[in-house]
């Protein structure tokens, strides 16, 4: 199995705008990061996002260029403060290749549970709009691969 965690993009301040959507730079860089998975054949069958604003356009942002074959959809679990046991329990219902659009701490706690069975994090090095593939063999999660904003669209490109 494979599963795509990405931090959802930088987002306005709670002073600017207290839903808290996309900044025009958030937009950008989650274009820019979901361009790069595109062309580099990467198939999602699901974006899953925690349901407030930020991540839920996050998510969109990507769906357009990764056209999951089951959508878009508010998953339960992925809020800032959830616990990730919650959502690595119900991995096992989800289909080969899922994203999961959320925040931190949770997306590093998740990930740290999952590659390590502690969930204390720091096992990844999340950025917003970045993207982090974990596979799963034989009950196993490794990290395959992180894009970061500044590896899809490099200063100068």
């Amino acid at each position: 199995m494979s599963l795509y965690l990405v931090q959802h993009g930088e987002a306005l301040s709670d002073a600017e705008d207290p839903e808290r959507p996309l900044s025009e730079i958030g937009r950008a860089n989650a274009a820019a990061v979901a361009d790069r998975l595109a062309r580099s054949g990467i198939a999602v069958h699901a974006i899953y996002h925690s349901g407030k604003l930020r991540a839920e356009q996050t998510a969109e942002i990507f769906a357009e260029g990764l056209t999951p074959t089951r959508g878009v959809r508010e998953l339960v679990g992925l809020a800032p403060k959830d616990d990730p046991n919650v959502v690595a329990e119900a991995l096992t219902e989800f289909a080969d290749s899922t994203m999961l659009v959320g925040h931190l701490p949770h997306l590093d706690r998740l990930a740290s549970l999952l590659v390590t069975g502690s969930r204390q994090g720091g096992v990844v090095g999340f950025r917003n709009a970045g993207a982090v593939a974990l596979t799963e063999t034989g009950g196993n999660w490794t990290v395959a691969w992180i894009v970061t904003p500044e590896v899809a669209c490099p200063p100068g490109r």
